[in-house]
């Protein structure tokens, strides 16, 4: 009879968490194809649950699916010639915290966003569409105006932070950040500062906040109400439509961050890009098996172009490849570059993940991105890192910190300080030993993260919305969140006590004075 149960037993376990065929609204504008690459696996994944998915995006499912519709922004916009205030992406080594939000993130952010808003297939989906959705699945990286089809369509939301863990979410899911031990993403600080770096620290995190709240979300709040405005009753703020994410499924896992307080809502889901190796292409495959003394990965990502280096920088990257008997693959955009050695394969386009997965890989050269780290850890191979913005900073200080990483800032950049730096990845032991032991802790993980990311999207539709998830804080004005009425009232009652003892103290002076007198 027990024998019989058993295979019962186990298809009631497997359907448990089952959940029938939703119906899936995605939103993700913003047109970065390296935030896409995190977007696109999990996409896949709901699709692989019989999900039914409606995406608004710049770019391609990576396969055709019946259950899948796509509503295109087209043309891209090219925020980096539009948004980007620099001459070359190079520059935004030297720029200021407030440079970086004002004239890169908040700037692009405004832009793609209303770029997206002014495609006709888009203003007629927003203004046409009378579908059911069961949940809006969105970017959580300066797009908030979209947020309003929550509103539209009576749907809860998930977010996608593909940036990993921000300052300004924590109070967007009813968390108080905690400065004295978790550094502002753009700052190249540790979970241990010391008293002036918090110091800075909270200053960035407090007037980043500032700024977020009175010149960004102003702009968003205006741009929803522009075309949002043909829905009948008042709108909703866009803040208050950011306080009723269910869950922020962020592009971050241990030991690549460093370990901070969490709301249930805030799921970490790093890593799940990142597929079984494929195999290479006849000619990579080729240069790679042949490299009898070990092989470097140099990629600089999908946004920095390693042809816009200035020319003394590729000169002295050249001539250490020149003199090396390891061989290098460089995504290099430039195919038809002069006096490229024997020992360095270029193409414009690499596959990343299957090139760190070969055996020869022993450096990985990277920008720091988020991404790029995962995949170099997850694969085992020691990094140099040459951080630009952003948090590629942080990435390689933590990197660095962890002792499996070179980090070299971009205008220091010399044949001595290159050749140094590559001599200690591929000839001292220790930086293979420490990624291997940190590899080991970023693989290690109850379930594989893309299952985790589908489980919790799943949980929010069952749940409608799960507001057992949400924290009592967000109900909160901010004076009583941060506590300032009780500290306001525990030091009324202090100077109160102070004035009635002082007052005392008087009394009894004036009356020893009188018996005195």
């Amino acid at each position: 009879m027990l024998l019989k149960l058993i295979p019962v037993l186990l298809l009631s376990t497997l359907a448990w968490h089952q959940t029938d065929s939703s119906r899936i609204l995605g939103v993700f504008v913003f047109p970065s194809r390296s935030h896409w690459m995190m977007i696109d696996s999990i996409l896949n994944g709901l699709l692989d649950r019989g999900h039914q998915v409606t995406v608004i995006a710049n770019h391609p499912l990576s396969r055709k699916h019946e259950n899948y519709t796509d509503l295109r922004v087209s043309p891209i916009y090219d925020f980096w010639k539009k948004s980007v205030k620099v001459d070359s992406l190079y520059d935004l080594t030297e720029i200021s915290i407030h440079q970086m939000l004002m004239n890169f993130l908040y700037s692009l952010g405004l832009e793609t966003a209303q770029h997206g808003f002014t495609r006709d297939n888009i203003r007629e989906f927003i203004r046409s569409d009378d579908s059911h959705f069961d949940l809006i699945l969105a970017e959580q990286f300066y797009q908030e105006a979209y947020l309003m089809l929550a509103h539209k369509y009576k749907a809860p939301i998930v977010t996608v932070g593909t940036f990993g863990f921000a300052h300004y979410m924590g109070p967007l899911m009813g968390m108080m950040n905690m400065y004295s031990h978790v550094p502002h993403e753009f700052l190249p600080f540790m979970d241990k500062m010391s008293f002036p770096q918090r110091i800075y620290n909270t200053g960035v995190s407090l007037y980043e906040q500032f700024l977020r709240t009175i010149y960004y979300l102003p702009r968003q709040e205006a741009m929803a109400k522009e075309n949002f405005g043909h829905l009948p009753g008042p709108l909703p703020k866009v803040a208050d439509l950011e306080r009723k994410v269910s869950v922020v499924l962020l592009n971050s896992y241990y030991p690549l961050t460093t370990a901070r307080a969490r709301v249930p809502g805030m799921i970490q889901v790093g890593g799940l890009h990142i597929k079984n190796p494929k195999p290479l292409p006849e000619d990579l495959q080729k240069f790679l098996d042949g490299a009898d003394h070990g092989a470097i990965y140099f990629s600089l990502g999908t946004n920095l172009k390693s042809s816009d280096m200035p020319q003394d920088k590729l000169d002295a990257i050249l001539n250490v490849f020149r003199s090396m008997k390891q061989r290098i693959v460089w995504k290099y955009e430039d195919e038809s570059i002069k006096g490229l050695p024997s020992n360095v394969l270029i193409k414009s386009w690499m596959p990343q993940n299957d090139i760190l997965a070969h055996r020869n890989v022993k450096v990985f050269i990277t920008h720091g991105g988020l991404l790029g780290t995962q995949e170099g850890v997850h694969r085992a191979v020691p990094m140099l890192g040459i951080p630009i913005y952003a948090d590629q900073h942080l990435n390689m200080n933590k990197a660095v910190l962890g002792g499996y990483a070179v980090r070299l800032q971009f205008p220091n950049i010399t044949e001595t300080s290159f050749r140094w730096a590559l001599d200690e990845l591929l000839y001292k032991p220790e930086y293979k030993e420490n990624m291997n032991r940190v590899s080991a802790v970023f693989r290690d993980r109850p379930v594989p993260a893309l299952e985790e990311a589908i489980y919790w999207i799943e949980y929010v539709i069952r749940h409608k919305g799960a507001p057992q998830l949400r924290s009592a804080g967000l109900d909160l004005p901010w004076v009583s969140f941060a506590s300032l009425d009780i500290a306001a009232l525990v030091l009324g009652v202090l100077l109160l006590c102070a004035w009635i003892v002082r007052k005392l103290l008087r009394i009894i002076v004036s009356d020893k004075k009188r018996k005195t007198d």
